[in-house]
């Protein structure tokens, strides 16, 4: 019994470390350079094998490609929500600033990648569907997301007070969650035009290996990425947040 207490007390110091704007900075300037290091390499090696290396597709030939910037951006549209909403979600109940300034930080991050995988997937439509845009419920879906990004940056950002400003866009962003299973399952519950799951399935992917590989290096690319750029965007908002503390005048 007091093992497990020792242990559950590491997690909520753990926890309420990171809810520390000095701590949270000092550790996104020591990892920050890795991460893009890795990112970096990962980007190079993932296009490089998806472009050159992997086979054309029976059916669809080179222009299938588009997949390696396409699904890694759709995933990260969906997981960088997750993690705005559970961020914004800590800061409501817990009252961490931290919660709250990741979200802010995110939400330019997740909108991004969200018109990526709009546009790259009108891109691939037009030559597999015929035409660039159709009210898929995948794809309709998909802009009713980035329609809750810019709603969440807009509810920041238009209240004075930061206070209720967080309250008010941490709010939007936990019912906004609402939207991410209908986009996963849209495919599943809907006849649409947007194929299934071909890698996330259980089992055995629909997909050869030589595709998979660089799809999934892409994947861990587009994470690093976003873990990179979430990094200097904290410092950037804690910098700005924290200017009359003393910790960062000394860093000034």
């Amino acid at each position: 019994m007091s093992s497990q207490k020792k242990t559950t007390g590491r997690s909520w110091t753990w926890f309420h470390r990171f809810g520390s704007p000095e701590y949270f900075y000092r550790f996104a300037e020591r990892w920050g350079p890795r991460s893009a290091v890795v990112t970096l390499l990962l980007f190079l090696t993932g296009l490089y094998w998806g472009l050159v290396i992997a086979p054309p597709d029976y059916q669809m030939g080179n222009s299938y490609r588009i997949i390696f910037i396409h699904v890694p951006a759709a995933w990260m549209s969906m997981f960088t929500y997750v993690i705005m909403a559970v961020a914004a979600g800590t800061g409501l109940i817990w009252r961490m600033k931290m919660g709250h300034i990741v979200a802010k930080a995110s939400a330019p991050l997740g909108a991004a990648f969200t018109f990526c995988a709009l546009v790259t997937g009108s891109l691939w439509g037009k030559p597999t569907w015929g035409t660039y845009w159709v009210w898929d419920a995948r794809l309709t879906s998909e802009l009713v997301l980035l329609f809750l990004y810019f709603g969440y940056i807009a509810l920041a950002n238009a209240i004075e007070d930061q206070k209720s400003a967080n309250q008010a866009a941490g709010v939007l962003a936990l019912v906004g969650l609402i939207n991410l299973p209908i986009i996963h399952y849209s495919v599943e519950w809907w006849n649409t035009l947007h194929q299934g799951s071909t890698v996330s399935k259980l089992g055995r992917p629909s997909i050869d290996t030589r595709m998979l590989i660089p799809l999934l290096i892409m994947f861990a690319a587009f994470n690093f990425y976003y873990v990179t750029t979430l990094f200097n965007r904290v410092r950037c908002e804690l910098v700005d947040q924290e200017r009359r503390t003393k910790w960062v005048k000394e860093l000034i």
